[in-house]
């Protein structure tokens, strides 16, 4: 075993081949970029294929090699199943899996896996039953989860060497000419699938929207994809805002986003031309709405908002008090909309997100940002990927991107989660190291990180009840008791990179 920075434990083999975590910048070195092999098109030859089949047979997918796809539309995917099916179908075997993310809706991966068609998987997050059956051991080498700036990173650095990608594309014309915005299954931004169209070998756009060329805007142009199908459906748009964009009415999520909110708009960057990116989730979107009423109050707005946009940024915008989004995610219809009618909405890929590796990310240039947490430590370690029960069931996403780049990081949890502290001794498994998490805030009050001396001089005057991480944990403890161990087992299931490519922590089958 080698021991990392934050007392992690991690296996030798894995330790010398991927590195272990050292910091939080130690690792950020030049690189060569990967290119991708091209096939030029010659004039009169056509890329629209007659259907799936006869597009994976065009890419000359074999065993062994490396697919991926987006996950814009979130549980309202069809592409994945269908090609997976249909890959299965043609008996290729032990395909390593590359997605952006995996969402319920892919709980046929199982199969997949048990008959071999997939080995190897790396992906922002696993849920639900995959999550679930990952954290048994199905597969004979562990997952690897990469934050989503890190999977641009390990892609442009030829870590992840895409061969096929499967995009999944709302409209597109017959020589490949992508957008999220137009169609019958609007995604609007994809900010995902843009680096793999521009290092996967092979592009397969499969779209349900077949348009006259040219189709614009060109969010993914006919120079990154190979080959065009048409099917009858690729997603259902309503799956896109499923369990992510809510609204809440719940007291407790309420009271966190409202100190969230004073601890932004009493901050030293609450001030015109301010930056800032929250979530989706329904602290998130409550603490949006709670800024949206101090920019108004205060006549302060911003110069961007960024990451996910959801339909609260979208208004903001339309208030007047954001001069623009930057957008590499939509979570819901309106936003999509949006992108397609406003030009202040920009459209982002994941590297110009929050690649590490990148000549400068936007999350480089942001104020705040507003994380969620499934568990904190007392060392302010984040746990975002597994339960209380050690289970994966969660993302990576852009925690340690956003945390790491940003000048002030809010983490946003209630104090119990069903009679399950949130606020522990130490984390099940660490996804964003403590040193890139600047406050902490639940409904009894908040925990300032006490190496950020300036924001505990910035806001000893604020009207919201201020502990130690230490104190909230002990709060926590005295209504649900001392957690109880997980009795994990000795293989590991999942590697947790973090964005700069070492591991940050290892799950360990349950």
């Amino acid at each position: 075993m080698v021991e990392n920075k934050l007392g992690r434990q991690i296996p030798e083999p894995y330790a010398s081949q991927y590195g272990v975590y050292t910091g939080e910048f130690t690792h950020i070195k030049h690189y060569q970029r990967a290119a991708a092999k091209v096939q030029p098109v010659k004039p009169r030859q056509p890329k629209l294929m007659q259907s799936i089949h006869d597009a994976i047979v065009a890419t000359g997918l074999k065993d062994g090699m490396t697919i991926s796809f987006h996950h814009h539309f979130r549980e309202g995917d069809y592409v994945m199943n269908m090609v997976m099916a249909e890959i299965a179908k043609m008996g290729i075997k032990n395909l390593s899996l590359a997605p952006s993310s995996i969402s319920n809706v892919h709980a046929p991966l199982i199969d997949y896996i048990k008959s071999g068609v997939v080995t190897n998987i790396t992906s922002s997050g696993l849920r639900d039953k995959l999550g679930a059956a990952i954290s048994n051991g199905i597969m004979a080498n562990p997952v690897v989860i990469r934050s989503h700036g890190g999977r641009a990173r390990a892609i442009a650095s030829g870590d992840i060497h895409i061969d096929v990608a499967f995009l999944g594309a709302p409209s597109a014309d017959e020589y490949g000419n992508i957008n999220g915005v137009n169609g019958k299954a609007t995604c609007g931004s994809l900010g995902y699938a843009k680096i793999d169209a521009k290092y996967a070998d092979k592009v397969v756009a499969i779209t349900d929207t077949l348009v006259p060329y040219p189709n614009t805007p060109i969010a993914i142009p006919q120079t990154d994809v190979d080959y065009v199908v048409q099917v009858d459906a690729i997603g259902d748009p309503k799956g896109i805002a499923k369990g992510a964009a809510r609204f809440t009415k719940d007291p407790k999520e309420l009271l966190i986003a409202q100190y969230a909110a004073q601890v932004i708009t009493a901050s030293d960057y609450f001030k015109p031309g301010f930056s800032f990116q929250t979530g989706s989730g329904g602290s998130s979107l409550a603490v949006t709405r709670y800024l949206k009423q101090a920019m108004e109050k205060q006549n302060v707005h911003a110069s961007f908002a960024l990451g996910g946009i959801t339909s609260a940024m979208v208004s903001l915008m339309r208030a007047g008090l954001v001069d623009n989004l930057l957008d590499v995610q939509d979570f819901d219809h309106p936003s999509a909309e949006s992108l397609a009618e406003d030009p202040h909405h920009y459209e982002i890929d994941a590297e110009m997100y929050a690649s590490p590796l990148s000549k400068g990310s936007v999350i480089n240039q942001l104020d705040v940002a507003v994380l969620s947490a499934l568990e904190v430590d007392t060392k302010y370690n984040v746990n975002v990927i597994t339960g209380s029960d050690g289970v994966i069931r969660g993302a990576s996403g852009g925690h340690s991107d956003t945390a790491a780049a940003c000048k002030m990081s809010l983490v946003i949890a209630p104090l119990i989660r069903g009679r399950i502290p949130t606020i522990v001794d130490d984390v099940n498994t660490v996804v964003t190291p403590g040193a890139s998490v600047d406050v902490v805030v639940t409904e009894v009050g908040i925990a300032i990180n006490p190496k950020r001396q300036d924001l505990m001089a910035m806001f000893k005057d604020l009207n919201v009840p201020q502990f130690t991480i230490q104190e909230l944990r002990d709060k926590a403890y005295a209504v649900t008791g001392t957690p109880a161990k997980i009795h994990y087992g000795d293989r590991p299931v999942a590697l947790i990179e973090y964005r700069d490519g070492t591991l940050i922590d290892v799950v360990n089958h349950v």
